[in-house]
């Protein structure tokens, strides 16, 4: 049977605890989905920060995990047979989380596809263009003089806002009355749009309140405001 010791990962960040599912991350929109999953979940995990200011996210070990140099990334000393599982992308630990507990994904067929096509909806769209409109506001990309592309991902980025605000119409969360990995899926993205990007005016964020009242929701659990502070930087 496979040790976690035969993980190159472990060498740089060892495990106190290896009968815990061992979490490789930083508390970004995309790390805080595994966090605040597990948090949910109350599954024992056993945290490890990945500093992007040292670029630990390209070293050896951790592209040993995940050769894609993207957290999150994971290890489950205990999974599917009893062995060790190494898993990266935030959908697919999503997904593998609720299948491991049986939780935040509907039993039924139906509800776990409409489920799945919302993690789809953040991967495809609303990760990478809150992402790419953050870039262009707020960081580097704001010292170009061609505006052009903060527009077009402006614009984009209050499309996608407007599809999510008329799915939650009447709807507390965006499977009706059940919190699922498709609201964890977003939290950490669109909180991060309106405080870290600085783009609620932008935006016009306070005009799609269905979106802002989810917000609120899904902030005030204790198991999201927990995930969005894992892994510490302390």
């Amino acid at each position: 049977m496979t040790d976690l010791a035969d993980f190159p990962i472990t060498r740089r960040w060892p495990a106190r605890h290896p009968d815990r599912i061992q979490l490789y991350s930083l508390n970004t929109p995309n790390g805080v989905k595994a966090s605040i999953m597990l948090e949910e979940t109350g599954l024992a995990y056993e945290p490890h920060l990945v500093d992007f200011a040292r670029d630990e996210q390209k070293s050896p070990e951790f592209l040993s995990l995940n050769p894609n140099g993207k957290i999150p990334a994971l290890i489950d000393p205990d999974g599917p047979g009893g062995g060790p599982l190494a898993l990266f992308e935030s959908g697919a630990i999503l997904l593998y989380l609720a299948d491991k507990t049986g939780r935040f994904i509907p039993a039924d067929p139906a509800g776990r596809w409409h489920a799945i096509q919302w993690v789809m909806f953040q991967m495809g769209g609303v990760g990478p263009m809150f992402g790419q409109l953050g870039f262009f506001n707020k960081f580097a990309g704001r010292e170009w003089e061609d505006k052009r592309p903060l527009h077009r991902y402006t614009e984009e980025a209050k499309r996608l806002l407007g599809v999510m605000d008329a799915a939650l119409d009447g709807r507390s969360w965006f499977l009706g009355a059940d919190y699922t990995i498709a609201d964890i899926s977003m939290l950490g993205w669109v909180r991060n749009l309106i405080t870290f990007y600085e783009a609620r005016a932008l935006v016009g964020f306070d005009d799609f309140r269905n979106v802002a009242a989810w917000l609120e929701r899904g902030l005030a659990r204790p198991a999201v405001q927990r995930g969005l502070k894992i892994p510490s930087k302390e």
